[in-house]
């Protein structure tokens, strides 16, 4: 996210200038009052109007582990039933209060993963930990399940009168909070974002400390969840009459070559009198023309109360947003109240049809399209669950380049930043809730990810759960109440987009009654066929479909060392990805399909336990680092020609044996070259593959495909020596010195010949000079324990990745890769430069600097 000057804003239109303001009196009276500097997200366009201010609230933080049995350990807290009787009490939340031996850190911050991996094969315990990757959380784990946070921050006198908000997009998972020696309340899911009001607590003028106690000892979920404030926290400070929180919704009809566009908001007033409101709406498209405005009327709000405002505004030849072209429009929403201006925020939308039909399927702004997803956890390699926000982009430039359009937010209400990611680069989304329930607080979820996220273009699916096998089978009269429930108040929220669960089962009864459309998870040849035909008037997709395994670089299946090789691994109750597109691709009232997983993810380790700390599912590693099957779907998701030959070719000691060699591509025919001699060619299956069996000898394979009659794409696999040299590639060469921004590091090692050695697998240590961090390591093999924190990590099958943050200082990052015995005899040394470009970072509360 990029952060710009009232001067930049002006420059590019985001500001009305004085001319444009006399032109348009009504918005002349709207933003007569707007100054400062002001922040623009520019993935949400979110516009900072005084008094608002939205501050990051990540820098600064200080850590210590607590204990979840013994309170002599855990500051004194959980002594009895006093711990609560006295508002102002809490020592640890105020000044004088010793924090010197807790540890720095700036958040997003996931302590699991840099716990140790634990064993234990007791009952319970392995069942716990082999869900979490072997991480030692949960209440057999007090020493390590419970974390405190620390931060003291400025409030100044000039804030008085205004309303102050601490926001947290997510944190896992039971949270205490805790300011100025008071206590303000608590959370206890581990997605859903949560706010306290501060206004009442806070000091003004003077030092103010805010503590946290973050207990994950409990999870949400029986996979890799992480500990701690994994995600953004901001302060935020509004007028005492503001915008409601995710509240403005813009929402676009399409009729011919126009878009009619819904536009409403609430408006509340704590302001301790009556005021009169009205509110603005300015519309911008994606280079910052004004292309459409609105005014709501004025309307009476007495005090403690709030008001709805609606309106209407009308664009011509809309840009539509779409997996190609993204285009994005901005809605500048502006209260004015007894004759100034009080709040103000911006709204990225996108105008788009998105429909399901029973019988062709889906369609995105009346066009045939199929769903090419992916569902994905939220974790990634060297940093757990607290992944930067450029992390996010890199993610899904992964999933694009093999033709994925869609992602579904598996098990849970994604974070901002990837769904964001989505709106811009063009990624379709199934946004899921975690807790199937109509429970207050599963309801509570649900209503929130709804609010947040109902004005994001990719979302066209909101789903209310996962796998609730109790609600469609013995409890399936209330699955089927507990699911009518939820729809009901997904449709309120809003009225726009269908609901739907992913089932494993018939989807017969239970929770499948009242959706929208119907998923299915796996059974791909036992129910949606037969479904399909009973129940013609029913869209269909696969909400979960394949869970293919295999370890990247393996060809040869070995349980012995927990490894799958990557021709046919699969599950019992998966298919390949050949298996499972054959049926969802091909068949035109389906609408596509969501396959387990894009990315590998820390546990849940599948087919094997220990020492698998990850999963095998994911058609790219933990890294990123794609997998054979990423070339299938390559080959058949994408629309460019596509030849991907495998395996390598450095069999050393199998001479004669015989290798199968596969080759995936798009293209009418493949012809294979065994050191100069040809096999022939094979015609290419539609979906399909071809393969050789081909006797081993040093030298090179090569596939040459045809179309046409003539070699459209060549690719080569040759005998490589032994490594001698590192090799560093970077993303990106130059990154923004904010102290968030990242480069992702891939790491190689290299014959005498300039050629990666894919089965290398050597021990890398690095170094980092000038103004960036190491933050991660990692080389996505599923059973490696090694640190995702120290500055070494082995290559698994020739490569290892490396991520390196910025701080705020501008100026030349130098990172060495060195052998671990360097120096001394190994690898040759490899260096690699990165720029942090200087740039204006986004608004954050001041970190304090003690003496």
């Amino acid at each position: 996210m990029t952060y710009i000057t009232r001067r930049d804003l002006l420059s590019s239109g985001l500001i009305l200038s004085a001319s444009s303001l006399a032109a348009n009196p009504a918005w002349a009276r709207s933003v007569a009052l707007l100054g400062g500097d002001m922040p623009v997200n520019s993935a949400a366009t979110a516009l900072a109007v005084a008094p608002r201010e939205q501050l990051l609230f990540d820098f600064g933080w200080k850590f210590i582990f607590g204990n979840g049995n013994d309170p002599s350990k855990d500051l004194g807290f959980g002594k009895g039933q006093s711990d609560f009787s006295k508002t102002g009490d809490f020592k640890f939340a105020k000044a004088g209060f010793d924090d010197s031996g807790w540890c720095a850190l700036d958040l997003p911050h996931d302590w699991a993963v840099d716990l140790p991996f634990v064993n234990d094969d007791s009952g319970m315990a392995d069942s716990q930990l082999r869900s979490h990757g072997y991480k030692p959380l949960g209440r057999l784990y007090p020493e390590t399940s419970v974390g405190w946070y620390r931060r003291e921050f400025e409030i100044p006198a000039s804030d008085r009168g205004r309303r102050i908000w601490v926001e947290f997009d997510g944190a896992m998972r039971d949270v205490l909070v805790f300011v100025n020696g008071c206590f303000i309340g608590q959370n206890d899911n581990g997605y859903a974002p949560f706010r306290f009001d501060l206004t009442d607590f806070l000091s003004y003028g003077a030092n103010n400390y805010i503590v946290l106690r973050v207990d994950a000892s409990f999870g949400d979920g029986w996979f890799y969840e992480g500990a701690g404030i994994y995600r953004h926290v901001w302060l935020a400070k509004t007028d005492a009459i503001h915008l409601g929180k995710w509240e403005s919704t813009v929402r676009p009809t399409v009729s011919g070559n126009s878009a009619v566009l819904d536009l409403t908001t609430i408006v509340q007033n704590e302001s301790g009198r009556a005021a009169n409101c009205r509110v603005a709406w300015k519309i911008l498209n994606a280079s910052g023309a004004t292309v459409a405005t609105a005014e709501s009327t004025i309307q009476p709000i007495p005090v403690d109360a709030s008001s709805t405002h609606r309106t209407t505004a009308k664009l011509a030849n809309p840009a539509f947003w779409s997996v190609d072209e993204p285009n994005l429009y901005s809605a500048i929403v502006a209260v004015l109240a007894n004759g100034r201006v009080c709040d103000a925020e911006g709204v990225t939308f996108g105008v788009r049809t998105a429909v399901f039909d029973a019988e062709k399927g889906f369609s995105l702004n009346g066009k045939p399209l199929k769903i090419q997803g992916t569902c994905n956890h939220q974790d990634h390699a060297g940093v757990g669950a607290a992944l930067p926000d450029r992390l996010q982009c890199f993610r899904l430039g992964v999933l694009r380049e093999m033709g994925c359009n869609a992602v579904r937010t598996s098990h849970n209400m994604p974070t901002p930043e990837w769904v964001e990611a989505c709106d811009r680069m063009g990624l379709m989304m199934m946004c899921e809730t975690r807790q199937m329930s109509s429970n207050p607080s599963a309801m509570r979820q649900v209503e929130l990810m709804i609010k947040r996220y109902r004005n994001s273009p990719s979302i066209i699916i909101w789903s209310i759960g996962n796998e609730e096998g109790l609600l469609q089978g013995p409890m399936a009269e209330q699955g089927a109440r507990i699911a009518a429930s939820m729809v009901d108040l997904c449709h309120e929220l809003d009225p726009t987009r269908v609901v739907s669960a992913a089932v494993n089962g018939d989807n017969e009864k239970g929770v499948s009654e009242p959706l929208d459309i119907i998923g299915f998870n796996y059974n791909t040849q036992r129910y949606p066929q037969a479904f399909h035909k009973k129940y013609p008037k029913r869209p269909l997709y696969g909400s979960e479909t394949s869970s293919a395994i295999s370890t990247r670089g393996v060809y040869n299946t070995d349980p012995l060392r927990n490894e799958v090789n990557c021709y046919d691994g699969v599950v019992a109750w998966g298919q390949t990805p050949e298996e499972w597109w054959k049926f969802y691709g091909t068949r035109e009232w389906e609408a596509g399909g969501f396959a387990w997983t894009g990315f590998d993810y820390r546990g849940e380790p599948t087919p094997y336990g220990w020492p698998s700390i990850s999963s095998q599912f994911g058609i790219v590693d933990t890294c990123g680092f794609p997998k054979d099957y990423f070339y299938y779907y390559k080959a058949w998701w994408g629309r460019k020609p596509s030849l991907h030959l495998f395996p390598h070719w450095n069999w050393h000691g199998r001479e004669g044996d015989e290798i199968p060699v596969w080759v995936y591509s798009n293209l009418e025919e493949v012809e294979l070259m065994v050191n100069g001699k040809s096999l022939g060619r094979q015609k290419v299956p539609s979906l399909g593959h071809v393969e050789w069996k081909v006797r081993f000898e040093p030298g090179a394979i090569e596939a040459r495909g045809w179309k046409h009659g003539n070699i459209i794409l060549t690719e080569k696999r040759e005998t490589t020596g032994p490594p001698i040299s590192i090799r560093l590639t970077a993303d990106r060469a130059e990154i923004n010195a904010d102290g968030e921004d990242v480069a992702i590091l891939k790491v190689e090692a290299l014959d005498k010949d300039g050629r990666p050695v894919p089965t290398a697998s050597n021990r890398i240590r690095f170094q980092v000079f000038g103004p960036g961090q190491l933050i991660g390591v990692g080389n996505g093999n599923p059973n490696c324990q090694e640190s995702d924190k120290a500055p070494k990590r082995s290559l698994f099958n020739g490569l290892a990745q490396v991520i390196i943050q910025s701080t705020k200082r501008p100026g030349q990052i130098h990172i060495e890769a060195l052998p671990a015995g360097w120096p001394g005899p190994g690898l040759m040394p490899a260096k690699l430069t990165i720029t942090a470009a200087p740039v204006e970072p986004r608004p954050s509360v001041p970190v304090m600097q003690r003496s």
